[in-house]
Parts: structure tokens; sequence; C-alpha cells
């Protein structure tokens, strides 16, 4: 698909959508206790600090013409004490809202990642992993500071704002007018900028989301780079998609800053305003009434920039909260139908009912497929390269669902059961051996959490995974760096075998799982299966004769029909479709 390119941008093209800001604000809910009492803290902390200037007034005016040195005393006491009751609030308050913004940020990151382990391959498959990775991580970062300080400062610059505004119009009712009007020029200026900000901002996020994934797509590839001799086209590449970002970030960062110069503007304008007022034209000001004034000034515009760049801010983040917002509520695909319930202990019978399935509208996959495979029997499927194997194989597990038809389990629709009890009963054993990075004893734990290291022993032994990890430096302690990558592919694939067979599945799927395994070591692995298969239903996509002569039953799959099926010495006497592919196997295995 398109999307799935590292250079094409996603879609951020809508408004700025109110309702996500008030979704973030929503995780706020359990903490409103806390909240409550950092804004109470911050109330406090801005009315003790705005005493300063009037108190400034009463010592100008006052104090010392009557040389009322008592007095003088006392209002420096206040404002001492004043400034430190103001210290303790912000020290409290920023703590708290700390705690409560990283606790925010936690459990939007939560949401995100339990998401994310619910989607359906599609979604992966449809998307570079870079642009997944960094809505987890560095988008829900980005509204560590905002949940943080912003929306905390927010409320407590318009209460300060309202009390500055309320001991602005003590002082002088004329100078407090005077200093207000330059706010409609204020206002119409955030009106004229607030959709540039918010475009560069989202152009910004698509380009920081570009780079990310082909980051992370270089970084996967690295050897294939390597040995290509690509590092010049790569480091080509990887140099535009890093300009184009800078260039959209100083952008975005330009347009940020468009708002203080304006309110810096009109700030430094109103206090000559008020300078000139109050010397030129006004009576009855007094050199105190002057100071204080001038003072609440400076106070009546901090809180205005404050609350610009919140907006900012604000617009900034709700372009990271469209994306995680987006992935939040992006539909499971397979998910529990209502009153689904748990699959009891299967005994394996798998049945396929004219079973119809597509990735993509017209373009089937598989077409009324029907078959049976009884309990603890053995069934290959195989056939030409997009015939729809492994397709049938993901159907039985639900990664997918089918566009109609039915499959059961034991006669149970697996529509009807919960996914978590179906997946648990069966196994799979994919042609990409994934391995975590841990040691090799957690890898194949990881098929049954409360296996003891004994069970995890045999099941080793069994696909004959034993004797090359005992021979590692650590044994079944080695660690395994991400993905395995020190092992060789053939080693990862039977400590992945070892894996499957651990938990101890009622149905087993086998994807292409001997693929990268020598002939030798697959002998050594078809005997150990022997008694492991007793009792299983297992399925088998294979491509080694080996492997497909000895299953109960073979079929035969082209163009997502069923074309032969039967065993391996029934369908070579027909000299069918299936002949022709034995005989081609024949002369490679």
């Amino acid at each position: 698909m398109a999307r799935n390119k590292y250079d094409i941008d996603e879609d951020l093209s809508q408004e700025f959508d109110a309702k996500s800001v008030r979704r973030m604000l929503g995780y706020l809910a359990p903490h409103r206790r806390r909240v409550a009492v950092a804004v109470l803290l911050m109330i406090v902390a801005s009315l003790v600090s705005l005493l300063g200037p009037y108190l400034f007034k009463v010592a100008i005016d006052d104090c010392i013409p009557r040389k009322d040195v008592r007095l003088l005393a006392v209002l420096a006491a206040v404002l001492v004490a004043a400034q430190a009751v103001n210290a303790l609030c912000l020290k409290i308050r920023i703590k708290v809202m700390n705690d409560i913004g990283q606790g925010v940020v936690y459990e939007i990151r939560t949401d995100i990642f339990e998401r994310l382990q619910k989607l359906p391959f599609s979604y992966f498959d449809s998307r570079p992993h870079g642009k997944i990775l960094i809505r987890v991580v560095n988008y829900v970062n980005s509204l560590s500071d905002l949940l943080s300080n912003g929306i905390i400062n927010l409320v407590t610059d318009l209460f300060s704002l309202v009390f500055t505004i309320a001991f602005m119009l003590v002082i002088d009712v004329r100078l407090t007018l005077i200093c207000m009007a330059g706010l409609p020029v204020l206002a119409a200026a955030v009106l004229s900028l607030k959709k540039r900000q918010r475009l560069a901002w989202q152009d910004m996020s698509r380009k920081q989301s570009n780079l990310n994934a082909y980051l992370h797509e270089a970084l996967s590839g690295a050897k294939i780079t390597q040995s290509f001799a690509r590092a010049d086209e790569n480091q080509r590449i990887f140099s535009r998609l890093g300009g184009m970002w800078r260039d959209s970030w100083l952008k975005a960062v330009a347009n940020l800053f468009l708002i203080w110069p304006v309110i810096e503007i009109i700030s430094v304008l109103g206090v000559c305003l008020v300078y000139v007022s109050g010397i030129v034209w006004l009576k009855g000001i007094t050199v105190g009434i002057l100071v204080a004034f001038i003072g609440y000034v400076w106070r009546f515009w901090t809180p205005i920039q404050t609350i610009g760049n919140f907006y900012s801010s604000l617009v900034q983040a709700a372009a990271y909260l469209e994306r995680i917002f987006e992935t939040i509520d992006e539909p499971a695909g397979i998910e529990d139908a209502p009153g689904a319930l748990a699959l009891p202990a299967a005994e394996g019978r798998v049945e396929f009912r004219d079973v119809s399935f597509s990735y993509e509208p017209g373009r089937p996959i598989l077409r009324d497929l029907s078959f049976v495979a009884e309990p603890g029997s053995s069934t290959a499927i195989v056939g030409p390269t997009g015939a729809g194997k492994t397709t049938i194989v993901n159907l039985l597990s639900r990664f997918y669902t089918p566009d109609s038809g039915s499959i059961l389990v034991d006669g149970r629709d697996i529509q009807g059961v919960t996914i978590e009890s179906l997946r648990r009963q069966t196994g799979v054993m994919l042609q990409d051996s994934f391995l975590f990075a841990g040691t090799i004893m957690d890898n194949i734990r990881y098929g049954r959490l409360d296996a003891g290291d004994d069970e995890v022993i045999r099941a080793s032994k069994a696909v004959r995974a034993h004797e090359f990890i005992e021979s590692l430096s650590a044994g079944y302690d080695t660690a395994v760096n991400e993905r395995g990558i020190r092992l060789s592919m053939g080693q990862r694939q039977l400590i992945s075998f070892a894996r499957a067979l651990l938990a101890d599945p009622s149905i087993l799927i086998l994807d292409e799982a001997t693929s990268s395994v020598d002939t030798e070591t697959e002998r050594a692995i078809q005997k150990g299966l022997g008694e492991l298969l007793k009792g299983r239903t297992s399925f088998v996509i294979a491509h080694r004769l080996s492997t497909i002569r000895n299953a109960d039953r073979i079929l035969f799959v082209d163009r997502g029909r069923i074309v032969e099926a039967g065993t391996h010495e029934e369908l070579t006497a027909k000299r069918g479709a299936y002949y022709g592919l034995y005989a081609s196997m024949r002369s490679f295995d």
C-alpha cells in the first residue's frame, strides 16, 4: 500500500480538534483532588505575589513622606513572608503536578500499547513500524510538559489575571482601561496566526514520523545495506528526510514565537502609555500609584503571554493527540463476540465449511474451502506460492476472519469462542523465528510461562535443540540479543520449535517450520516429533518431501481451492497436480 512508505506523509489536514483535548483532560479526572490542591496552591501563590506592588505604593506614598520606619519594617516583613509563601506553594505545586503529569503520560502510553497488542496483522503490514513507535514514545512524551505544567498554569494564570485586574482597578480605574486598550489588537493577532501555527506543527509531525520510520527501517536492514554497498544511498535518503524535518521544525518554531513579540510590543507600548497618561494627562496620580501600577502592568501581560504560549503548545500537542487517539481507537478487527465462551480442552477435530476469504475486496484468496482434520491427525498443505496455504492456518488461529463460511474446532464455531482460549490450544511455529531479548530459557518458556526448567529441557531435547544449547557458553542461560542475531537461522527455528511444543497445544501449526534447518537436523526433528505429535492435530506447510510424506493427509491447494486430497501414495498414483510438485521437489530434496 502507498501508506507503507517512510516518505509518504500521514494525513493530518483536519482542523483543530477540541474533542481530542477534552479526551486528554479526561485522563486527569482520577487525579482531580490533587489537581484541585495544585490549583489552590497556585491561587494562594498568585495572591501573595500580587501584594508586592501595593506594598511599594504604601511605602512610597505613606511611610517615606512621614518617615514611618515602623510601618516600613512591617511592610518589609509582610513582603518577605509573602515571597516565602509563594516559593513554598510553587515547590509543592511542581511536585504534585509532575506526579500527575507523568501518571497521565503512563496511562496514555499503556492504553496505546494495549491497543497495539490487539490490532490485526493487517495494521502492522500496512505501516512502517517506525511510524508506530513514534506514536508510543515521542508523541506521548510531547504531552508531558503540557500535562505537568501547561494546563495547571493556564488555570492559575487566568486567576492571576483576574486578581491583577482587580488590584489595578483598586489603584486607578483610568489607568486600567488605558492598559487594556491593547487587548483587541492582541486578539486579532492570535486569530490571524492560529491556522498557520496548526499547519506548521502538523507538517513537522509528519516529517518527524517519516524520519523515524526510515531510521527504523535502515537499522533493521543494516546487514542488507552493507551487503549491497548501499550505505551512500541510505545516507542520501536520511539526509533528505532529516533536512525536511529540520526545515519543518524551524518553520513551526518560527510560527510559535510570533505571538511572543506581538505581546512584548503591545505590553511595552502599554507601559509607555501609562507613564505618559500618569505624568501628563491624568490628575491625582502619585509616584506610589505610578510605581505600583507599572508593577501590575507587567504582571497583567505576563499571564497573557503564558496563555498565548499555552495555546501554541496546545496546537502542537493537538497534532500528536490526533495520532495517539487514532491508534487507541483503531478497530481491533478481531475481537471476542458478545457472549463468547472459553474453548474447553480440545480434542482437536478441525473442520472448514465453505470458507472464503480475501485480503482486499474483489481479490479472493480462498474460495469455498471445505475439509475435515480428525483429532490426532497430521495434515500437510502444499501448493504453489500464493495459493492460500498460510492463509488457511492464519484463519484457524483467528488472525483473520473469514468473509463467509465457518471454521469449527470440536464442533464449535471458533467465532463463538474467546480468542485467548483458542490460541492457548493452538501452537504456531512460523517461518520467521522471532526471539526476544533475554536468555534461551526465557525464550522457550515464552510458550508456557509456568513451565519448569525440566519441562523446557525436555521440549528442547524432543526437537534436538538441547545439544547445541548445551554447547553454548552459558547453556540455557545464554543471553539472546534482539531477534537472536548471533544464532544461526536454523538454531533460532529449533528454539522456536521447542517453544511451540512446550505450549502443549491440542492443535499444532508448522508453517515452513523447517525451511532453514539442514537435512540432518530435520531428520533428527522428525524423530523427536513422532511421539510428541501423538494425540495432537497438526497442520504442516512445507516444501520438503520428508516433512510432507509422513502426513496422514495431504491437501493440494491452488488458487484458493483444494485441487487434490489424499495420502502421499494416493496422490502420486494419480499423477496429477501433486505428482508434478512431488517430482520437482524430489529433484531438489
